[in-house]
This record gives C-alpha cells, structure tokens and sequence, in this order.
C-alpha cells in the first residue's frame, strides 16, 4: 500500500491518499502515518480512490482515527471509496458509523 499525505490551511487540515490493499500487512503503516501526521489537524480527508480493498484490520484502524478525530472541529471523511470497500463498509455498519462521500 502507498500513502501520501498532504497537509493544507496551515497544517490543520490533512488529506490522506491511500493506494493498494488495506489489509492485516499494511494497517500498522496507516497507524503509523496517522500518528506521525496527526499532531495539530482539526480535519481529516481520506480518499480512497485507489484503494482496492480493506480487511478488519483496516476498519480498526479507521475506527481509532473516527474516534480522536470525532473530537476535534473538523472531524474525519472517507471519499472515493469504490464498490468492494462501500460493500465492507455497509456490511460491518461502519456506513453507518463513518462520513463517506
């Protein structure tokens, strides 16, 4: 999986572009990016738009991020998710959970 991160409005706001799969291997490097890049972010925007797939490792993740997030101002949004990760995401409930676009 390949992450990049670019940071917006003086650092406040943090955009997270995730490619590949976003499973059991990969989750520790998205936690690792989050807590690296968190520090002073009111708002975070993960776009999955080439993501392929995610597993309930993956969910954890973003769970823990919708969570510290959900505290601050801006909260947390997934956009571009395709059909196999929205398919997850209705099964597991975290549709309901989680702000996608």
């Amino acid at each position: 999986m390949n992450i990049t991160a670019n940071k917006e409005n003086n650092g406040t706001h943090l955009e997270l572009v995730l490619s590949g799969r976003l499973d059991t291997v990969t989750a520790p490097q998205l936690e690792e990016a989050l807590n690296k890049d968190l520090d002073g972010v009111e708002s975070l925007t993960l776009d999955f738009s080439s993501l392929d797939y995610i597993s309930s490792a993956g969910l954890r993740v973003l769970l823990s991020a919708h969570k510290l997030m959900s505290h601050r101002q801006g909260g947390m949004k997934i956009k571009g998710v395709n059909e196999i990760v929205k398919e997850v995401f209705d099964v597991t409930g975290f549709s309901d959970i989680l702000n996608i676009e």
